[in-house]
């Protein structure tokens, strides 16, 4: 009993700070192990037993249990008592206040249930159960474009969301505001909102504060740097390059990269001379994002060359009486090519001399083909034949061409008609060229390109194409996607082989298209050449369809402010 006193008084002595404290066996015996290893002693003895091993110290026989229970109760006491208080942490500023209006409450408890709802919690089909997760992003662009702040008991929720789907995080962070980033500081695993925050979420100074403006370039985070000269960049373009020239001889080379990209917005011919500098960069990379930018204007220097260079390859060729296009590829890639951005080595599986002609040709200016090939229109180019197997390449490079520089004329000439068969169109022939081309047309236009590619070619190639259409979808082009779904159901296949159509017409239909899918909502007698049970399937899509429109309609009302 002495030595259990002992060890007690010694216990209520303040622990070694090399974690190593003296401790104490069944005998009231000190010894200098960590008191981590008395417990796993104490807990070995008594997963074996006494019988087979005493407790250290202990007398065996029946009075050892008894040693062990002693043992245990005075280690519990010192693992108890030897802990030190932790410091106090300094408490949390406040988050800063959000100015934005309330959302309403009818609001506030459709962004919970939609929270709430995670894929697969249903286990198996969904039914004619709309999907809420999907319908998340457009509900978070509405409240913003409304200007609604979020309510806090949603933030960890909606944080929670965002950390899942990459896509939601822009609308996301938006809508959760100051009190969003606020909270994401308190938790490593929402440390992504600070990330995508402009500057990880500080605060920038004005961009009249000129000391300030220095300060935080010469001095700041990576992060907050590309936010500072973005921010810049918006209201005062020539003072962002003028900012980003200071230091660019210092910057490291991916850092003059992500530097680079942010002169995007309001590239204008006045940087010309900077981005004519950083093609002699000594990084490849550099070099060829500013031949890219270079190139995207089609007065500049460099898309002069280029024009050379791709006018030189190509003509119109009159010897067999109809004209054609003849292609004469370069026969090799000189430093002048490689300054201008033209990458010598190919990818694996492409030809040398077809990998420099479309590079030439991608950066020249469209303008150049017109005055080059007789004054004709980009549309009676792309329509002539070309000679030697070159029309792939020499269309794929002027479809890129029409994309990097926006072109709708072009685009068209190189789209076609709609009805057109893919594998015979005057242009692009990939859907994934054709998407890239629909996106430097107008919305309108968009719509109705895609709507009649649909109603001569059906829904089974048309994803990609849909998914560049502006939301809601115009009324032909829903009425189109609605029809052809029909079809579908007619001939007796089962829905799920449009599921991607099916779920981007859910979040993409004018919600004022629901009347129209009344009909469609029967069961139809199954014709015997039609999948088992096809037509119920079918049904119970249209229903989950026709719901889902529904509450896109009232989830729009309920985001309306009161009095509009």
């Amino acid at each position: 009993m002495n030595g259990s006193s002992t060890a007690v008084r010694d216990a209520a002595a303040p622990p070694d700070t090399t974690n190593a404290a003296d401790t104490t066996d069944a005998a009231g015996t000190v010894n200098a192990r960590g008191t981590a290893d008395v417990w796993e002693d104490l807990v070995t003895t008594a997963l074996l037993g006494t019988d087979r091993r005493p407790p250290a110290g202990g007398t065996p026989g029946r009075a050892a249990p008894v040693a062990l229970l002693d043992a245990a109760a005075v280690e519990t006491v010192r693992r108890r008592a030897g802990l030190r208080p932790a410091t106090a942490a300094r408490r949390p500023e406040p988050a800063a206040e959000d100015p934005r209006p309330a959302l309403p409450a009818a609001a506030a408890r459709r962004l919970t249930l939609l929270l709430a709802d995670r894929p697969g919690t249903g286990g198996g089909r969904r039914g004619a159960s709309p999907d809420l997760m999907e319908l998340l992003p457009q509900w978070l662009a509405a409240a913003n474009a409304q200007g609604y702040a979020a309510p806090p008991e949603t933030l960890p929720a909606l944080l929670d969301a965002a950390r899942g789907r990459t896509d939601l995080r822009p609308a996301a962070l938006a809508f959760a505001g100051p009190r969003g980033l606020w909270l994401a500081r308190l938790n490593p695993d929402w440390r992504f909102a600070l990330r995508a925050a402009p500057g990880g979420g500080a605060a920038l100074p004005g961009l009249d504060d000129a000391d300030g403006v220095r300060q935080l370039w010469e001095e700041g985070l990576f992060a907050e740097r590309v936010a500072l000269l973005a921010a810049i960049r918006a209201a005062r373009p020539t003072a962002a390059r003028e900012l980003l020239a200071t230091t660019w001889a210092t910057e490291r080379a991916e850092d003059r990269l992500m530097f680079l990209d942010s002169l995007r917005p309001g590239l204008s011919a006045a940087d010309e001379p900077f981005l004519e500098r950083a093609l002699a960069d000594r990084s490849r990379n550099v070099r060829a994002m500013s031949a890219e930018l270079l190139s995207a204007l089609p007065g500049s220097a460099l898309a002069a060359r280029m024009a050379v260079r791709a006018g030189a390859c190509v003509a119109v060729d009159h010897t067999d009486g109809a004209p054609a296009l003849v292609v004469e590829a370069p026969l090799e890639c000189d430093a002048a090519m490689e300054r201008d951005g033209i990458v010598a080595k190919p990818p694996a599986g492409r030809g040398k001399r077809a990998w420099w002609l479309g590079q030439s040709v991608e950066a020249a200016p469209l303008g150049t083909w017109p005055r080059r090939l007789g004054g004709r229109t980009p549309r009676e180019i792309v329509a002539l034949p070309v000679t030697d197997d070159w029309q792939g390449e020499l269309h794929a490079a002027w479809c890129r061409a029409a994309v990097r520089q926006r072109d709708p004329e072009w685009s068209r000439a190189l789209l076609g008609t709609p009805g057109t068969p893919e594998a015979s169109g005057p242009g692009a022939v990939s859907l994934a060229e054709r998407a890239k081309l629909l996106g430097t047309l107008d919305a309108a236009e968009r719509a109705d390109w895609v709507g009649g590619f649909i109603a001569a070619h059906g829904l089974s190639e048309a994803f990609q194409l849909l998914g560049v259409c502006a939301v809601p979808w115009a009324a032909p082009l829903g009425r189109a996607v609605v029809d052809a779904l029909n079809i579908a159901r007619d001939a007796g296949s089962y829905p799920w082989s449009f599921s991607g159509v099916m779920g981007l017409a859910e979040r993409c239909l004018d919600p004022a298209e629901a009347s129209r899918l009344d009909g469609l909502l029967a069961v139809p007698d199954e014709r015997e050449d039609a999948s088992p049970g096809a037509g119920g399937y079918w049904a119970e899509a249209f229903q989950r369809l026709m719901t889902t429109l529904r509450l896109r309609a009232d989830m729009a009302r309920e985001l309306t402010p009161a009095g509009t």
